[in-house]
């Protein structure tokens, strides 16, 4: 009898020191979790800095960047995106307790990284979390500066393409815009733009000039999207009706 009375606090201690392990695993796990759709979030084929890594990352729920290397998603090994995540969970051996806990983990993005992957748990940095400054802007399509300035052709008139070319180049557009003009049956068109990505919808202005009517628009965004052809000067000249 004295033999297990001796061996009961063991015991308890045995168990009582087993169950707050157990709860500490399942908050990491919890952080873990966290992490995991952190990681979701960033997966994608698209091309991106390390800057717009980090950026994306550092703008997620409960998440934050302690580390960032590489220098683009396509470049190399890609972007390593360090996180600090928390987790919690309840020990109820004795008193209703929940414990919280910190983890650091290790997010790879590019593009052989793998849809909802476990990411690997690796020590805090000693540095606070990173911000990132807002994205530039991108230069603004002067669609009204257009709508105003192209010249207006009566019915029966000539279209002069030099003084469509005189128009855009008193714009005095951004060097990113690119611009294009193309005559073709006593009708000019023209179409501006911005360098696409090749996955978002190309940020584009196109407009026609010929006799009786100047148009200037903005194509809708699914004849926008890469292969769709909505931005060309050949849409501008000719363009389709939109989707339904």
């Amino acid at each position: 009898m004295r033999r297990l009375l001796l061996l009961a606090p063991l015991l308890l201690c045995t168990v009582g020191c087993g169950v707050l392990q157990n709860s500490e695993d399942e908050a990491t796990d919890a952080a873990r979790e966290v992490a995991r759709k952190a990681g979701e979030r960033l997966h994608s084929r698209r091309p991106r800095t390390a800057q717009e890594v980090g950026r994306s990352t550092a703008g997620l729920d409960g998440v934050e960047v302690l580390g960032l290397s590489g220098k683009e998603t396509h470049d190399g090994d890609g972007v390593d995106v360090v996180v600090r995540t928390s987790g919690s969970a309840y020990d109820g051996m004795f008193d209703v307790q929940q414990i919280v806990v910190q983890r650091c983990f290790s997010l790879h993005v590019s593009p052989t990284s793998e849809w909802g992957e476990d990411p690997d748990e690796v020590d805090c940095p000693d540095n606070p979390a990173m911000t990132f400054p807002p994205p530039p802007a991108p230069p603004e399509l002067p669609y009204e500066e257009l709508r105003t300035r192209l010249p207006r052709v009566p019915e029966g008139g000539r279209v002069d393409e030099a003084e469509v070319r005189r128009v855009l180049a008193a714009l005095d557009m951004d060097p990113a815009i690119r611009s294009e003009v193309r005559e073709d049956s006593g009708r000019i068109g023209i179409h501006l733009s911005l360098k696409s990505n090749g996955f978002d919808p190309q940020d584009c202005v196109l407009a026609r000039v010929e006799p009786g009517e100047t148009v200037v628009w903005t194509p809708p965004r699914i004849q926008r999207m890469p292969g769709e052809g909505g931005c060309s000067v050949g849409f501008a000249l000719n363009p389709m009706p939109a989707p339904h």
